[in-house]
């Protein structure tokens, strides 16, 4: 075994038996590389990485090639979900000398760090012949070395610099960005026009709501068509609930199979989202079922939630979740369901095959082209009835799916995933009511509270095996607790949880602010030999750590009345609006924050022992644009001069000023439909 045998990371122990000498991130390794002075090799994957674990077992398991590794350089191999600082720096790199990045990332620094080659995945061929050049080119051209090595240095800094624009940004502006983005809409499957397919959820979540606001129908049909296609294809479990990373097609059949927390959280808030807005009842069986499946397969009883199943199971993509039309029909013989020959009309439901629809590997992936409403349309069949035998087949198919290998489980517990998903199950709470969700919510933050801080600072991770929270927390896991946070307050009205917001907010402007931008450092240090200390701006898959910290500072802003929060926010904002026009899908939670800016942010506080079921009675509405505050013993800044006087108690606030108190919701909706 190596060195990696020491660490928690699943990731890192699949690699514990190769015969490559790999090194964890730490000082030790660059040490080690200064000692020697030879090339670093930093190469990082995560647990549920397919192309990861074929370069393993192509390359790093491969005597002769982990020889060369060993010989010529120092390895260091890296969990991109433990550190993702130091994947986000070399991630920089990588897409600045190709164009492109992905995973794994093996990229090939100097021992103080600096890049000077790299790629994703290679062939063992390929990646034999780069270790032998690479080799002798650093022996006999150091100096050149060092020369790219400053020039990349270079490059990645100025991609962070970005000039501030103070204008004013216009709802016609925000008018004229939406309809150049619509020229990346698949308008028939939904997502954007490319394959592959990611779900992305807050572009559709500030697609939602610029649809409300500027009453545009287009962009509202094309949200739905893509969360209908989504909870329709094969990127959705259509038996156990929960969806796949990414969909390798435009149809959203052939998923990538793994399952990542932080995108089943955020697409639980989508889902309720879209769910309040349109009342679609489809909706809210995909937030429940999801939600199930969070807490079946990616929870620990005694709280926290972990990270990943990988795609693979017995060394094959997708073989948990596919059904050849015989196992699919064996599995549901004998059952009583109501419609005669159920079976028969399941196959046609899921799309099912004698070959397999999906061809390539002569199998089935569950699917469906028509909502039960129509399939039984479609087939003559009583809706009801289909649904309760649907039911009824799916615990079947459940159980019998459930004798399988099951999918490598990665159980580490990340602080900004579990704060996602903390404020999924708030989401679905306001959606639904149900009171689970909530009773969850808490558990789980403070789950968090209690074992990922230590001296008042969180940490990034935890790992039950050692009962050992480790690694400094990023700028990504304060920013998303302190959402969490808000998010609880919203429906418990306790201000404890706004305490920690401001607590969290408070100390990422002690330890990441930076002297040259508004915007805010990843990390809280340069150590660790990172060869940057980067910004990160950009809205992916999650949304930039800056985007979501903007945010929460608007809100604490409104809340706590705090001048210096909301100048901040500002600043950040006015700092990236001038890229969104050339990127609008690469800053849709900046977009968001800007939407709420440009339209106005309401605060509706409710002064009474009923504030609660009265905030629920304002869920029945879809207000994007509205925060809410209250209880009897309220005494944040918002609240303060404010009483309930001859049975009004709801007070309507906007940035300027607050209406006269209103008695009844009805009334206080009345005043937000005026605005």
């Amino acid at each position: 075994m190596n060195l990696l045998a020491h660490e928690t990371s699943p990731y890192l122990k699949q690699h514990q038996h190769n015969p490559v000498n790999w090194m964890p991130w730490g000082e030790a390794a660059w040490q080690k590389a200064r000692d020697e002075n030879k090339l670093v090799l930093i190469s990082i994957g995560y647990s549920a990485c397919h192309w990861c674990h074929v370069m393993e077992r192509e390359s790093f398991e491969d005597e002769e090639t982990a020889a060369l590794m060993n010989e010529h350089f120092i390895c260091i191999k890296v969990d991109r979900e433990e550190r993702p600082d130091v994947d986000q720096v070399y991630m920089e790199a990588i897409q600045l000398m190709h164009g492109q990045g992905g995973w794994p990332l093996n990229c090939f620094a100097l021992p103080d760090g600096r890049p000077v080659h790299g790629g994703t995945y290679f062939k063992n061929e390929t990646w034999r012949k780069m270790l032998e050049g690479l080799a002798v080119f650093y022996q006999d051209n150091k100096d050149k070395a060092l020369d790219y090595a400053s020039r990349m240095q270079e490059a990645v800094l100025h991609q962070q610099k970005i000039v501030s624009n103070t204008t004013e940004y216009t709802l016609e502006k925000l008018d004229s960005l939406v309809l150049q983005w619509q020229n990346y809409f698949d308008v028939h499957e939904g997502g954007q026009d490319r394959s592959p397919k990611f779900p992305l959820p807050n572009n559709f979540e500030f697609l939602l709501k610029f649809g409300v606001h500027r009453n545009n129908n287009f962009i509202l049909n094309f949200v739905h068509l893509t969360l209908q296609k989504m909870a329709h294809g094969g990127i959705y479990d259509q038996i156990g609930g929960g969806f796949a990373r990414y969909s390798v097609d435009r149809l959203w059949h052939v998923p990538h199979f793994e399952k990542m927390l932080y995108d089943n959280a955020q697409l639980i808030s989508l889902y309720s989202e879209a769910y309040r807005q349109s009342k679609y009842i489809p909706y809210k069986t995909v937030v429940d079922d999801t939600i199930q499946f969070v807490l079946r397969e990616l929870t620990h009883e005694q709280g926290g939630f972990y990270s990943a199943l990988d795609a693979d199971s017995e060394g094959v993509e997708g073989k948990f979740y596919t059904w050849t039309s015989e196992e699919f029909l064996e599995a549901l013989a004998g059952v009583d369901f109501v419609i005669p020959k159920f079976d028969f009309y399941l196959t046609h439901y899921f799309q099912i095959t004698i070959e397999g629809n999906w061809i390539e590997e002569e199998t089935n992936i569950l699917k469906c082209d028509k909502s039960i409403a129509e399939f039984c349309e479609s087939h003559t069949l009583d809706p009801v009835v289909f649904e309760a035998d649907l039911l009824k087949a799916k615990e079947v198919l459940m159980k019998r799916r459930s004798f399988r290998v099951r999918p490598g489980l990665d159980d580490k517990i990340i602080t900004s995933w579990n704060a996602l998903m903390v404020k999924a199950l708030v989401d679905a709470y306001d959606a639904t009511h149900q009171t689970q969700y909530l009773k969850e919510a808490k558990k789980h933050y403070q789950f968090i509270c209690q074992k990922l801080v230590a001296d008042g600072q969180l940490k990034h991770t935890f790992h039950y095996s050692t009962q050992e929270a480790k690694i400094d927390a990023f700028l990504d896991d304060y920013a998303m607790m302190a959402d969490a946070a808000i998010a609880l307050y919203q429906v418990t009205f306790n201000e404890v949880y706004l305490e920690d917001a401001r607590k969290w907010v408070d100390t990422v402007i002690l330890n990441f602010s930076s002297e040259d931008s508004p915007l805010f450092y990843f990390n809280n240090a340069t150590s660790d030999s990172l060869f940057v200390r980067k910004v990160d701006f950009l809205d992916n898959v999650i949304p930039a750590s800056n985007s979501v910290l903007a945010k929460v500072l608007c809100l604490l802003g409104r809340y706590f009345e705090n001048d210096l929060y909301t100048s901040k926010y500002q600043e950040m904002l006015a700092v990236v609006r001038g890229k969104f026009m050339g990127y609008p899908s690469g800053y849709s939670q900046w977009l968001q924050l800007q939407l709420l800016e440009t339209i106005g942010l309401t605060t509706v506080v409710i002064l009474e022992e009923e504030a609660i079921s009265m905030k629920r009675e304002f869920d029945e509405y879809y207000l994007p644009n509205v925060i809410y505050a209250g209880g009897t013993d309220a005494t944040i800044a918002i609240a303060e001069g404010k009483e309930t006087k001859q049975g009004k108690s709801i007070h309507v606030c906007t940035a300027q000023a607050c209406m006269p108190a209103i008695a009844t919701v009805k009334e206080a909706m009345e005043l937000l439909n005026m605005q």
